[in-house]
């Protein structure tokens, strides 16, 4: 593996809103992904992880401001041309989201979506581009493919129609794809077959992956470093093989403990109170609010990322609480 960072965002920052009503929704964000490297973006709805996707591709809406650092090998994103930007969104990068009936057009073909992008942006021909479709295709485990261009999305199935995005992603050759759940909208068994087919691909095109999901046991399984991310801001990052079996930050730990099991019914252990966004957090740790171990120093001073056991916490508490954490993980 290489470990030259395709993708690398430095104390990245996003904010929203009109001059008198200026809104933080990501705060200082550090994250690379190397070629060939799987890196998983995780946590519960509206802690920012899209907005960083959204952020590095710069499509983000026009009331919306990225501070900070992201680099593509190297090159300033945010300091892209025009044309600059059009190469890397056609490509060097590939977006595949989460839900693939809502970005697809039901009155054009399959075909006309796989092809039309890539044939617009002169990466290949028509009919080039046709046989390369069907070979991606017949690659992931997509029979009769040249009828497949034939037909319309609703004639597809959930997990086939993702197949699809999957092509869609790595038609142009891209060197990273960023994953936006992309399993969401699936049943547990597809769920399972699509990533198996991601995660093929990925190996055999040597390509770095960002992948995005409020599923830890998911991201778990598909990833080799995880990021987990609160109130905008990453909380934990590490290997996933530490972060999953004993989380240092207790969101980790929450987000650990309140899994379903596969083995005993039991219930549910959900996190106390509500998510926040970075906007509402004015000072002190955005998770204390709901975590069972803050004290005072918590409540005022916000924490910095600082390395912990060769990982990166952001917690005051950290070499305090670890004996307790593993008992809210596996009690």
């Amino acid at each position: 593996m290489n470990n030259a960072p395709l993708l690398e965002l430095r104390g990245v920052g996003i904010t929203a809103g009109d001059r008198r009503n200026r809104r933080t929704l990501v705060r200082d964000v550090d994250l690379t992904v190397a070629a060939g490297e799987t890196v998983g973006l995780v946590g519960e709805s509206g802690s920012g992880k899209s907005m960083l996707v959204k952020s590095a591709m710069r499509l983000l809406p026009r009331h919306a401001a990225t501070s900070g650092r992201i680099d593509f090998e190297g090159r300033s994103v945010l300091g892209f041309s025009r044309r600059e930007l059009s190469a890397y969104r056609s490509r060097d990068v590939a977006l595949i989201h989460q839900d693939p009936r809502a970005h697809t057009n039901p009155l054009r073909t399959i075909g006309d979506f796989l092809v039309e992008g890539v044939v617009a942006g002169k990466l290949l021909g028509p009919r080039e581009a046709r046989q390369r479709a069907c070979a991606l295709m017949a690659a992931i485990g997509i029979t009769d493919p040249e009828h497949r261009l034939t037909q319309y999305p609703h004639q597809l199935s959930g997990g086939l129609l993702q197949r699809m995005m999957i092509v869609a992603a790595l038609l142009p050759s891209p060197k990273l794809v960023f994953a936006d759940e992309p399993t969401t909208a699936l049943d547990v068994t597809v769920q399972s077959e699509v990533m198996a087919i991601l995660q093929e691909q990925i190996r055999e095109r040597n390509l770095g992956l960002l992948f995005i999901s409020h599923d830890l046991d998911l991201a778990a399984a598909v990833t080799d470093s995880l990021a987990v991310m609160y109130a905008g801001t990453v909380v934990e990052r590490g290997t996933t093989a530490e972060v999953y079996s004993r989380p240092l930050h207790p969101y980790t730990a929450g987000l650990l403990a309140c899994r379903p099991s596969a083995t005993a019914v039991t219930r549910l252990k959900p996190i106390p109170g509500r998510p926040v966004s970075a906007y509402e957090v004015a000072s002190g740790c955005a998770f204390a609010a709901r975590c069972p171990f803050a004290t005072e120093e918590c409540r005022k001073d916000r924490p910095q990322l600082r390395t912990v056991e060769d990982r990166l916490v952001a917690c005051h508490r950290v070499e305090q609480i670890g004996a307790e954490l593993a008992q809210v993980v596996h009690s």
